[in-house]
């Protein structure tokens, strides 16, 4: 039997539509809020949904009982300082309950860190599974809390666990729903007027997913894989998109001073009691750096072609035009 956490969320729903797809049974594990996804409503007859929180041991347990495989994609995800101790919390004391159940159970795990866990590479060079994090960035509490969450799986292999760690990179696809990399496609579609000259990884999800799959069911284990698809400035990916959306790209640079400026003006009126939604330190400091990734590892050891991101963004692009 299959569980997979966090499958009503982006990445995890397409792990379990794929899974379902390919026949298999699953379990998958919600949060009692939790709505289910469009994408698995086809798929019902081979999902059992099971309420379980990452922090309930017993519930956890329960759910697992039975289970050879675990694909753990559920993490939350917040830039707002407000849930930095929530969020670390959540996703590292929950990272570490699953592998202790893994280890118990002799039960495989894939488990979804982040890019975000992985240091930066040299001027120049391409930042690879080897690069590691020199320190821990402070301000940023979702690196910390994938970063974390990652250790307690490698402390877990350490202990004989059989498992495999993913590090993707952004990913987009046009089930991402109103959050996360979603956002970037709505920005331009609503009319960005402005962009900077950072750079970063991507990834569609299917291809994260069919990855993870493959990963799962290989002889593989004790490793971590970046999965990344290309490198783009993200000048370029407004550019693509305005294009595919029929409207005008970005024409305006906002320089890194002026970044440096509008988060510390977000940080003051914070501190003064105005609650006023802007910039953080995280974003504008993400936003001007060139954050490139090599891909050749999982491409050796998988053979995989990935999806070209120009379909993507075009993929998403026809969704928000249709929506």
């Amino acid at each position: 039997m299959i569980l997979v956490t966090g499958a009503t969320g982006f990445l995890g729903s397409e792990v379990a539509r794929q899974l379902a797809v390919q026949g298999a049974n699953i379990i998958c594990t919600k949060r009692g809020s939790s709505v289910i996804p469009d994408i698995l409503k086809p798929c019902q007859l081979q999902i059992k949904w099971v309420d379980a929180d990452l922090l309930d041991v017993f519930s956890l347990t329960d759910a697992m009982l039975g289970v050879t495989q675990v694909y753990h994609c559920a993490a939350q995800v917040s830039f707002n300082p407000d849930h930095s101790k929530t969020m670390i919390k959540t996703n590292v004391e929950g990272t570490a309950n699953i592998v202790n159940i893994c280890l118990q159970q002799q039960i495989r795990l894939v488990h979804v860190s982040s890019i975000a866990a992985i240091g930066e590479a040299k001027p120049g060079e391409l930042i690879n599974e080897n690069n590691h994090l020199e320190e821990t960035p402070a301000e940023n509490a979702y690196a910390i809390s994938k970063y974390e969450s990652e250790m307690e799986v490698w402390r877990g292999i350490a202990e004989g666990l059989n498992a495999v760690v993913v590090n993707p990179s952004l990913i987009i696809g046009a089930s991402a729903g109103t959050a996360g990399s979603r956002k970037i496609f709505d920005a331009v579609h609503k009319g960005l007027k402005h962009y900077t000259l950072g750079s970063c990884g991507l990834v569609d999800v299917e291809d994260v997913a069919t990855c993870m799959i493959r990963l799962m069911n290989s002889d593989i284990k004790a490793q971590r894989f970046i999965i990344s698809a290309e490198n783009w400035f993200y000048k370029d990916i407004f550019i693509e998109t305005a294009k595919n959306l029929g409207i005008q790209a970005p024409q305006t640079e906002i320089k890194p001073w002026m970044l440096n400026v509008a988060w510390r003006a977000s940080a003051l009126l914070k501190l003064l009691g105005i609650n006023f939604k802007g910039l953080d330190k995280v974003s504008a400091e993400a936003a001007i750096k060139n954050l490139n990734y090599n891909n050749s590892k999982i491409k050796k050891a998988l053979a995989i072609e990935f999806k070209p991101i120009k379909q993507s963004i075009s993929e998403i692009c026809i969704m928000l035009n249709n929506g």
